[in-house]
């Protein structure tokens, strides 16, 4: 039931996943970070298994530090998403097959934002938006609607808070909270999240004085 969502605006790529770990019919968490920072200037978001989903995005990030240590320069978010379909390739004609889908974005100096959707089966497409999951059923009629290009960020984030909105009042199991991260010239990062349940009880939490963030949009 994982949801995965981005675009690209002016500037800058945001994705979008919600934040639930399930098994079966029993949410184990609510606060399950699915975007990767791979490197300052990249993002890459995964849906599937949880066994298959961490242990690729780590085998990706890992090897694009790899590289970058070895190189005294970054992949290009082309040149990773390329790496990426070739690992899903290689996976996919072995018994080792990762069952996850993922969405890349990443930000370079000489092309600007970009956004890649991959799938399980090593299909690879540059892209302006789009979305991965159930989601995809209310979500991409949204973008076909509202998305344009060079969009605001404000913009931007009213399009998505519309996606979110519509797959919480459509979608028969719909995820709690959502996590946005943005990526742009000053690099990859956290943005906002959109919770309707609030993070558990922790160091950060629990600290005097600490918001809880709890936000129905």
């Amino acid at each position: 039931m994982d949801c995965l969502f981005g675009l690209v605006g002016d500037g800058f790529a945001l994705v979008v996943a919600d934040t639930s770990a399930n098994q079966s019919i029993v949410i184990k968490k609510t606060d399950e970070d699915k975007i990767m920072i791979l490197d300052e200037t990249k993002l890459l978001a995964t849906s599937g298994e949880a066994g298959d989903r961490v242990q690729f995005s780590e085998l990706i990030q890992k090897n694009v530090h790899l590289y970058a240590f070895r190189n005294s320069i970054s992949l290009s978010t082309a040149a990773a998403a390329n790496f990426t379909r070739l690992e899903l390739a290689t996976a996919l004609r072995s018994r080792g097959s990762y069952q996850t889908n993922m969405l890349l974005a990443g930000f370079d100096k000489d092309v600007g934002p970009s956004l890649y959707y991959l799938d399980y089966l090593a299909t690879l497409h540059k892209v302006k938006h789009t979305a991965i999951g159930y989601c995809a059923y209310f979500v991409l009629s949204i973008f076909d609607k509202y998305y344009k290009d060079n969009m605001s960020l404000d913009e931007a984030l009213e399009v998505l808070d519309r996606c979110i909105a519509e797959v919480r009042s459509r979608l028969l199991v719909s995820p709690p909270n959502f996590l946005i991260k943005i990526v742009d010239k000053d690099g990859a990062r956290e943005l906002l999240w959109r919770r309707t349940v609030p993070p558990p009880p922790g160091p950060e939490t629990a600290a005097a004085g600490a918001p809880v963030e709890v936000s129905a949009q």
